[in-house]
């Protein structure tokens, strides 16, 4: 007779398994009264309108005061976010958000005067201004804003723009109900003989059965859902996508992509630059995908098949405290102090461990510079991938933890870029340590296995979802139309590309562009891929290394936001400019096929 698997209710998951958004406010009554402060605190805006260029005083002023702003606003956001992810069927916490993200759409309309005036402000003006001692701490901050002064609009326009900030978030958010709260999926039957409620949560655990039946259906039932829903998530992603393209027309860019690019200071050579080289090195992901498809025994592979590991005789079960544990071994190069911080953040309530019924998706790091850096995780004990996304999300984690500690506030909150180097870091010390635990070739098989599906998903297929973002928002720029048709087109093309002519690409699967919810922050995703690179290389570096190349590490997780990125990591020791680090990892891929190829012996064909 067949068990049933069921998510539990948020209000039946054990205290000690969610975190503790103390460090935030104390309870929702708590927030709502600092709710309350910061409505009657952004009218001070008005008292600095007009006077930023009376003296460096005034100017020194105002910033002080909207630095105020934004780190009350900063808590009283991440709290209300947090508390929505938790259970988002929970409207209590949807009308939470909402009241926030009114009032900081109030707050941004209050200070759109700040960037007008400072621009307005003659070069000769303000570097006199600039010398003086009042505005030393706000020195790289002026410098970073005046870079966007043929980007910045008048007083009128800016206010415009800021009053559409709740309005721009419509495409994301109708994507995120639809997606998070009322898709429904049903339920499957596991390898076990067990319903299963089929969820994005649960999905890559089903991908990962050893059946291959489970797999398939999992895979084809979760895609109806999708079938049924293709047109309206069609017109929120084309929605999102003319959002970007009216933004970056409005403040004069020469597209979407530059204006992304812009704010780090990266050039656009290393976008394409990264597609190029990952576009030379497809030979090598359809050798693997061949691998596959041999050491599983198929005549044909599917998409479905690309999660399992080829061993699958090797999946564990792993408690909370046993990944805990795995994890802080594997991370002792990066010394006592890091290690003890981390360990204790994992095992108290940093983290909001296990699934339950309306949770979000996937997992996240988020603190603020006043709180605890808190984990969202949807851990499986059977599944290895979410011990490596806890590796993952810990390096996230630590990252702010040691910026916040290093770095006054206008300075601690790094980038996306960089923090994706110190996530994946993370991940590679621990793919290093377990594999040189190995104590057998077949244990090691499993482990390189795992290390190619891992670059695999994020330099590989990240790169895929780069080229995507950069080829629709260049059809909407051309005005080209973007539907349901076009859409699949574009993605159907690049999974041709990017999986080969080999591989059996199923009819749903360019359905795969709509449940993507990174594509509703343009030009985000490029950064897995540039981050994993540079991390394979610093982490060598620092295995390799001794004192010194530690030290660098650490000093730039402790570095927050104080430089662009790209200084940042030479000063880490890797040149982002140079295709040295993304050509290196994807030699390490190419390498890693062969030797798992040895590894393993060939399978009968199924």
């Amino acid at each position: 007779m067949s068990t049933s698997v069921k998510l539990p209710r948020r209000d039946e998951v054990e205290v000690e398994n969610t975190w503790d958004l103390a460090s935030l406010f104390r309870d929702d009554k708590a927030w709502s009264a600092d709710l309350a402060v910061l409505k009657e605190k952004i009218e001070g805006y008005a008292q600095f309108q007009g006077k930023l260029a009376d003296s460096a005083k005034s100017l020194a002023d105002c910033l002080s005061f909207d630095v105020e702003v934004d780190r009350l606003a900063d808590r009283l956001g991440v709290y209300a976010y947090l508390k929505s992810t938790e259970d988002q069927t929970d409207s209590a916490y949807q009308e939470m958000m909402g009241r926030y993200q009114h009032l900081a759409t109030d707050a941004s309309q209050k200070a759109s005067f700040i960037r007008p005036e400072l621009m307005a402000i003659s070069d000769e003006q303000m570097e006199q201004m600039t010398s003086d001692e009042a505005l030393a701490p706000y020195r790289l901050l002026l410098e970073r804003i005046l870079r966007y002064k043929r980007h910045t609009l008048t007083t009128n326009e800016e206010r415009l723009l800021a009053m559409q900030g709740e309005m721009a978030q419509t495409a994301s958010q109708a994507f995120r109900q639809l997606h998070d709260a009322d898709l429904k999926f049903g339920t499957v039957v596991d390898e076990q003989g067990r319903q299963v409620d089929l969820s994005h949560a649960t999905l890559s655990q089903l991908l990962e059965s050893p059946s291959r039946e489970v797999r398939s259906t999992a895979f084809h039932q979760y895609y109806v859902q999708f079938t049924d829903h293709e047109h309206v998530l069609a017109a929120t992603l084309n929605g999102s996508i003319q959002g970007d393209v009216y933004y970056a027309r409005a403040r004069g860019y020469e597209g979407c992509l530059q204006q992304a690019l812009f704010a780090d200071n990266v050039p656009l050579s290393v976008y394409d630059g990264l597609i190029d080289a990952v576009r030379a090195n497809l030979p090598a992901l359809h050798k693997y995908y061949d691998l596959r498809r041999r050491k599983m025994g198929l005549e044909e592979i599917h998409h479905y098949d690309t999660y399992v590991p080829i061993l699958a005789d090797r999946r564990q079960q792993r408690k909370w405290n046993v990944a805990v544990e795995q994890i802080i071994e594997s991370l002792q190069p990066l010394g006592e102090e890091y290690t003890r911080v981390l360990e204790s953040g994992l095992r108290s309530r940093w983290c909001d461990r296990y699934p339950n019924q309306g949770k979000q998706s996937g997992a996240f790091s988020y603190g603020v510079y006043d709180s605890d850096p808190f984990i969202m995780i949807n851990y499986k004990e059977d599944v290895l991938d979410d011990v490596f996304t806890l590796a993952h999300e810990a390096g996230h984690s630590m990252h702010t933890y040691l910026s916040a500690k290093t770095q006054p506030y206008v300075y601690y909150n790094y980038t996306i870029f960089v923090a994706e180097v110190a996530s994946t870091f993370n991940e590679q010390l621990l793919s290093k340590h377990l594999m040189a635990q190995a104590e057998s070739e077949q244990e090691r098989a499993y482990l390189i296995n795992r290390e190619l599906d891992n670059i695999r998903g994020t330099i590989f297929r990240q790169t895929m979802f780069a080229e995507f973002e950069k080829i629709t928002h260049a059809m909407i720029e051309q005005g080209e139309p973007l539907t349901v048709a076009t859409f699949k087109d574009v993605y159907g093309e690049l999974l041709d590309a990017y999986f080969g002519p080999d591989f059996a690409i199923d009819d749903e699967l360019p359905l795969e562009c709509f449940r993507i919810p990174h594509f509703y922050r343009s030009f985000y995703v490029y950064k897995y891929a540039t981050g994993m690179s540079a991390a394979i290389a610093l982490s060598q570096r620092v295995l390799d290394g001794g004192e010194t190349e530690l030290a660098d590490y650490l000093n730039f997780l402790g570095s927050g936001c104080s430089k662009y990125p790209l200084d940042l990591l030479r000063g880490a020791g890797v040149d982002m400019e140079k295709p040295d680090a993304v050509a290196t990892a994807l030699q390490r891929f190419d390498r890693l096929v062969d030797e798992l190829d040895q590894l393993l012996p060939e399978a009968v064909t199924s």
